[in-house]
């Protein structure tokens, strides 16, 4: 089979050559991101590897169906830019990576928490000017403070491992608790998390129902000059909201990997560039603020479990049998 893979990077082409040489298929990597503009470029190909920031609505959808495409495999966990109905409906079949490294994420967000925290952003930055003044850098210490990490997966449970290891009392939210989250914290209501945590992190998907699940009324009900967290979804927050937080001192600092107008943005080198997006531009002006660019996945476990596990669907796609990890459309 011959896959048109979207928004490549080199890294993506490294590790999806490597794992494909188990396999009998070919990829043509393009770095365009997919969208009604360059769905042609899929002519000639019997699958398609999308990733978090293409476009996969309806018109792309009937467009990959009208040029024979069965298969859209999402080489990322979230499918929330995938219109599962209309795939249904065109006859495209959806697969994802559901699991690939919950300690990338889980690790990644603890490094978020301790930089922004103990100021080890600016310290790198003074110390290189020969400025060794602590001046600015106090912290807290995260022993016997409250933790709250709404969403329970396996991304979250690593996480509230982790913090108990840092000596954190760990609230959960979720709305369908599980075992093991109830041996590694205490769940409780929405509100009440948010009101007893001095930090929130933000481990759950981005559905119609946890859109902006952060807006200006949950600020308002969280601790005041609690940090919040966010390495999930970047609709999962308001930014807006965010910064009138920020603004007023309610939220005490927010660390992101995400961003919910990302796309065109993370990813790209935009050095040379004037930053279009006024919201962003807004939020990197505060100091209590630290922004990653969507890498919170980028270990070297991860991508080759993204890689194989996305070669094992299509490989199985193309042989008929059963598709593990597919997606549908949930009935309405």
């Amino acid at each position: 089979m011959k896959i048109a893979c979207f928004s490549t990077k080199p890294y993506d082409e490294q590790f999806l050559s490597a794992a494909a040489k188990e396999f009998e298929h070919e990829f043509a990597f393009l770095e365009h991101r997919l969208d009604a503009s360059t769905v042609v470029l899929v002519e000639g190909c019997d699958a398609v590897c999308a990733f978090v920031n293409d476009t996969l609505d309806r018109s792309v959808l009937e467009k990959l169906s009208e040029f024979g495409i069965g298969l859209l495999a999402m080489r990322c966990a979230g499918i929330n830019n995938v219109d599962l109905d209309a795939a249904a409906e065109f006859g495209v079949r959806v697969v994802r990576v559901p699991r690939y490294s919950p300690y990338a994420v889980a690790e990644h967000t603890v490094g978020l928490i301790l930089t922004l925290n103990r100021k080890i952003h600016k310290a790198y930055n003074r110390v290189r000017e020969n400025n060794f003044s602590i001046d600015g850098f106090l912290g807290f210490d995260l022993q016997g403070r409250t933790f709250g990490v709404i969403g329970t997966g396996a991304i979250g449970r690593v996480l509230a491992k982790i913090m108990n290891g840092f000596g954190c009392r760990v609230l959960l939210y979720d709305r369908f608790p599980n075992e093991e989250g109830k041996q590694l914290g205490e769940y409780v209501g929405l509100d009440d998390l948010l009101a007893e945590s001095d930090l929130v992190s933000l481990q759950c998907p981005l559905t119609p129902e946890t859109y902006h699940l952060i807006d200006a009324d949950r600020l308002r009900k969280m601790k005041r000059g609690a940090m919040l967290i966010n390495t999930s979804r970047g609709g999962l927050v308001d930014a807006s909201a965010a910064i009138e937080g920020l603004k007023s001192g309610q939220l005490g600092g927010f660390a992101l990997d995400v961003y919910e107008e990302e796309s065109g943005v993370f990813f790209e080198d935009l050095s040379q560039e004037v930053m279009q997006d006024d919201v962003l531009s807004r939020l990197m002006t505060f100091p209590n603020v630290l922004i990653t660019s969507h890498q919170a996945f980028f270990t070297r476990e991860a991508l080759e479990t993204i890689a194989h596990t996305t070669l094992q669907s299509i490989d199985a796609f193309g042989r008929g049998d059963d598709l593990v990890d597919e997606v549908v459309a949930t009935p309405s």
